[in-house]
């Protein structure tokens, strides 16, 4: 069985645990609306990435005739 040779000191297990802590999550701010937007994402708000509209609000084609 494994038997450590010495005592791992507190300085030593924060070290080795240092990059175990959890990170924010990055967000920037839109260019064209100006929310936050995670990057490499398509703007929640207004559809845009990199400057060009992505994605286009259009109305659902729904007449009430059609749905009685």
């Amino acid at each position: 069985m494994a038997v450590p040779k010495s005592k791992i000191t507190k300085s030593k297990r924060g070290m080795r645990r240092s990059h175990d802590a959890l990170k924010g999550e990055a967000f920037g701010e839109c260019g064209n609306c100006g929310e936050l937007k995670r990057p490499h994402h398509v703007c929640a708000a207004c559809g845009h990435y990199r400057d060009r509209e992505v994605i286009v609000a259009v109305e659902p084609d729904f007449d009430e005739d059609e749905a009685a």
